[in-house]
């Protein structure tokens, strides 16, 4: 599959003869690059960067691999543009950069942004992507969106909706309980925060995070002055005891008898990958419902069911930037897709059920 890459180019208009070339190519193109440098906002018209999307990466974070180089990323950034067009219609270009300085990263991005409608950062290391994010949102005019962030948060909120429904409780009512205080990490803690779940607890690799605690960077300082209401310190096993979701986005592993002193009727989304933080048949021993990151288990928590929609909306309506309430639109269009249907093993739609782009797309 992957021998000769996954993607090409291809014309979207035919040139059978000398007089359709002049039209394509000079001298006829002239008077479309005159026209763009008259009214710049014609090129999203008569160019294809009203359909194409730049997915970058500075392979620093790469899946669970983590910083293997802008080489090695290149088959997921592929992938990536692969599900771009498989899912939503749209043109991806991956761009993978040679730079890991956050001020180079952001003036390569913003040098290359013109040929595009759109970015997609992917697979940037925390927290360089954060900085890298806000940067670039702020000196584009172009919709610029971290999926490893905001893909996640939405699919995962979406799915919390479904499993909620399951278990017969509000997502005020829930206690959360995030380990891994990563990109993806702090993006779903803050989106969950902002859709009403009632108390998240986060954790990194020093355990618990916490307001006060000594050696937080700024991110984490700042998630931890809205997160872990009870103060809690410790082990992120420790804090499980009671709790109704367990999300884990840290590629450890977690032991059977902590999932198994959550509260009746929990939740547990064993999203690292490849490897889950403990085997999805063990944690159904002792928990409702079970998701994961993977595709051989139900209830799959996949970015492709959230950034082909976003960015098709974005791309239509020529939006400047993905906001906020789009985030949560998006994943309440993916939760209404399961809505009174669910139940333990299907908790959040398929990648491939065709209703779901168009769906977050009109969301």
């Amino acid at each position: 599959m992957h021998r000769g890459g996954k993607i090409d180019v291809r014309p979207t208009v035919d040139v059978p003869d000398r007089a359709a070339l002049a039209m394509a190519y000079t001298p006829g193109v002239a008077r479309v690059c005159s026209a763009i440098a008259d009214q710049p906002e014609l090129a999203s018209e008569y160019t294809w960067t009203g359909n194409t999307v730049a997915v970058v990466s500075d392979g620093t974070a790469v899946l669970g691999l983590g910083d293997i180089g802008p080489a090695a990323a290149m088959p997921v950034m592929e992938g990536k543009a692969l599900l771009f067009k498989r899912f939503a219609g749209i043109n991806a270009v991956p761009v993978c950069i040679a730079c890991t300085d956050v001020d180079e990263v952001v003036r390569t991005v913003a040098a290359l942004a013109p040929s595009f409608g759109g970015i997609n950062l992917e697979d940037i290391s925390a927290p360089r992507c954060f900085e890298i994010e806000d940067r670039l949102r702020a000196m584009l005019d172009i919709p610029v969106f971290h999926d490893d962030q905001h893909g996640t948060a939405i699919v995962t909120l979406a799915a919390l909706r479904g499993a909620a429904r399951v278990v017969g409780k509000g997502l005020g009512d829930l206690r959360v309980v995030v380990c891994g205080a990563g990109a993806s990490g702090i993006a779903v803690s803050k989106i969950l925060l902002s859709a009403g779940v009632g108390d998240i607890a986060v954790a990194d690799s020093k355990g618990l995070i916490y307001d006060g605690r000594d050696g937080l960077n700024p991110v984490k300082a700042a998630l931890a002055k809205v997160t872990n209401a009870a103060g809690l310190a410790g082990s992120p096993e420790a804090a499980l005891r009671g709790a109704d979701v367990f999300i884990g986005l840290s590629g450890s592993t977690l032991a059977e008898e902590a999932i198994a002193r959550m509260a009746p009727g929990a939740i547990a989304f064993l999203l690292s990958n490849p490897d889950p933080e403990i085997h999805p048949d063990v944690a159904r021993r002792h928990v409702a419902v079970v998701a994961t990151g993977r595709s051989d288990f139900p209830n799959q928590i996949n970015n492709s069911l959230a950034f082909p929609g976003v960015f098709r909306a974005a791309l239509d309506v020529r939006a400047s930037t993905v906001t906020e309430r789009m985030k949560l639109a998006a994943a309440d269009a993916i939760a209404a897709l399961v809505g009174g249907d669910a139940a333990p093993d299907y908790v959040i739609p398929s990648q491939f059920d065709e209703r779901v782009a168009p769906a977050v797309a009109a969301a």
